[in-house]
């Protein structure tokens, strides 16, 4: 028996675990977790990056947690980035918010709603 997240949908996380490097491409209409490392492009409805996560390529998706390390770009509609958060690259992004983060050495792209 399979389990999923929400059973009207038939949608479950896509979870690369700690101690996992996945190289690669990720695509889903889901959930993405990174706790390990991925190095390609990831798209999903919503991308979590853990800590001790770290993701090397690109990442497009609705919205987007950043608590590890980011190496390359970003397009997101609302990005969550949090205290011990990394990020190279560029961020694009609808809404940003930042909670007491020094480690962003990207450059922020604010788009209008819909772009």
């Amino acid at each position: 028996m399979f389990a999923f997240t929400n059973s009207a949908e038939k949608i479950s996380p896509t979870v690369v675990g700690a101690g996992t490097r996945f190289i690669g491409d990720i695509k889903t209409d889901g959930i993405v977790q990174i706790h390990g490392q991925v190095q390609g492009t990831i798209s999903g409805n919503t991308v979590i990056i853990a800590r001790g996560g770290r993701v090397i390529g690109r990442v497009n998706a609705k919205g987007f947690f950043l608590h590890g390390m980011m190496d390359g770009p970003a397009t997101v509609d609302t990005a969550n980035i949090f205290a011990d958060a990394q990020m190279s690259g560029a961020l694009s992004y609808v809404n940003l918010n930042i909670n007491n983060n020094n480690g962003l050495e990207c450059k922020l792209v604010c788009r209008k709603a819909g772009k």
